[in-house]
């Protein structure tokens, strides 16, 4: 073989060849087919783990965050690929959206929306009475909507609108994420950075969290500048305070794991459009703290973050693409396990290392559970949506981390 066709070959050898678009385009189809019933994604429960008959849907009360990680997923895509298919759920996905701000007669967002018609309903109601059931209609459609909607839900679509406002550069894209983070932070502007249901009732609140708070004004004020940039302005005299909820949420790396999801989307948002130094500046500071605290929890969500803020390291980046093969093993529904004996536990019950991926417990986004956890899960009988294959894939696709 001549040298240079050799050398050709070596190189195509030597190239990681994890996670196929093909993959990623079979979770996207089992989402679509079976985890948008209403418009936003939820997950099916079937009648036996070895069933594909849907007797419900369960985990509605994060349908809007996971709806926002889908919208970015997507989004990513299409800048990889210009797919139509991918741009086609950005819209769907915007459309699902709407209907969670539209459906409160507020601007409010809820945190999912159900016909009241559908034979799905009662299994849900029950299982989010705790959040509150509200009555909501549109267009002559009457839905029953869940409410004491969280900081979570708020912070994982903003984190959708901001990717897709970057990524979509599609006139009717653009002008859907302008109206939803318009009408979304106003709302919240109005009744103080508070979630206020319609009884009253109180949601998320934002006072707390000048991180959060900074992160979806930043996302509005890039769609709508001339409505809130000043508002952003005012608020980013607390740039300095964003480290501290950071701070606090990194002294215990295993409870409460989905903090840390949370502060990475934020400060993803606020790093990535901020372009002044001095508050970029703080931001960068919590962001080194959060790191410090995870960069070692075999997490490729986080390092595709970490990737998009910090630039390129080939180990990091040839880890991230082994996780994500390795996700692919992993079953889709939640059976039970007990890792208890298999790997080494210290104290608190937890596993000394990050499990395995391919051995973690169960969830709906792997990357917001602790993965030091032992045992957990269900009877099998939910299946997740995926996202944590798409997003981090999508993100590993436009950042050259995996090449198809």
């Amino acid at each position: 073989m001549p040298r240079i066709a050799f050398l050709a070959v070596s190189f195509l050898i030597a190239l990681p060849c994890f996670g196929a678009e093909s993959d990623a385009l079979a979770i996207d189809a089992a989402l679509q087919a079976r985890h948008l019933p209403f418009g936003t994604v939820l997950d099916p429960i079937f009648a036996a783990s070895d069933s594909d008959r849907i007797t419900g849907y369960t985990r509605c009360g994060d349908s809007a965050i996971w709806t926002g990680h889908y919208l970015a997923a997507e989004a990513f895509r299409y800048k990889v690929t210009g797919s139509s298919d991918a741009l086609d759920n950005v819209r769907a996905a915007l459309a699902g959206i709407q209907l969670l701000v539209d459906v409160t007669g507020t601007d409010l967002l809820a945190r999912c929306a159900v016909p009241v018609d559908s034979p799905y309903l009662p299994g849900i109601a029950q299982e989010e009475a705790h959040n509150g059931v509200y009555a909501g209609s549109i267009n002559q459609q009457s839905y029953n909507w869940i409410g004491h909607t969280s900081r979570d839900e708020y912070v994982g679509v903003f984190f959708g609108l901001g990717v897709a406002h970057q990524m979509v550069n599609d006139a009717q894209v653009q002008a859907s994420i302008e109206s939803l983070a318009t009408r979304m932070a106003a709302f919240l502007e109005t009744n103080a950075w508070i979630a206020v249901m319609p009884d009253g009732a109180i949601g998320a609140e934002f006072l707390t969290r000048p991180d959060e708070q900074l992160a979806l004004l930043q996302v509005a004020r890039r769609v709508n500048s001339n409505r809130f940039s000043s508002a952003y302005k005012r608020l980013e005299t607390e740039a300095p305070l964003a480290i501290a909820p950071v701070a606090v949420d990194v002294q215990d790396v295993h409870g409460s794991y989905f903090k840390f999801n949370l502060d990475y989307i934020g400060l993803y948002t606020l790093i990535g459009n901020e372009s002044s130094f001095i508050p970029r500046l703080f931001y960068r500071a919590a962001y080194a703290v959060l790191r410090r605290a995870t960069e070692n929890h075999q997490n490729p969500h986080f390092n595709m973050i970490d990737r998009a803020l910090t630039g390129a390291n080939a180990g990091r980046d040839a880890d991230t693409a082994a996780y994500l093969d390795q996700w692919l093993q992993r079953p889709r529904r939640d059976a039970y396990v007990d890792l208890t004996g298999t790997v080494a536990s210290c104290s608190g019950g937890e596993a000394c290392q990050p499990i395995p991926i391919g051995q973690r417990v169960p969830t709906d986004f792997l990357w917001q559970r602790d993965p030091f956890q032992l045992s957990g899960a269900g009877s099998g009988l939910i299946e997740s949506a995926g996202i944590d294959y798409l997003l981090p894939y999508w993100m590993a696709r436009y950042y050259g981390v995996i090449r198809e």
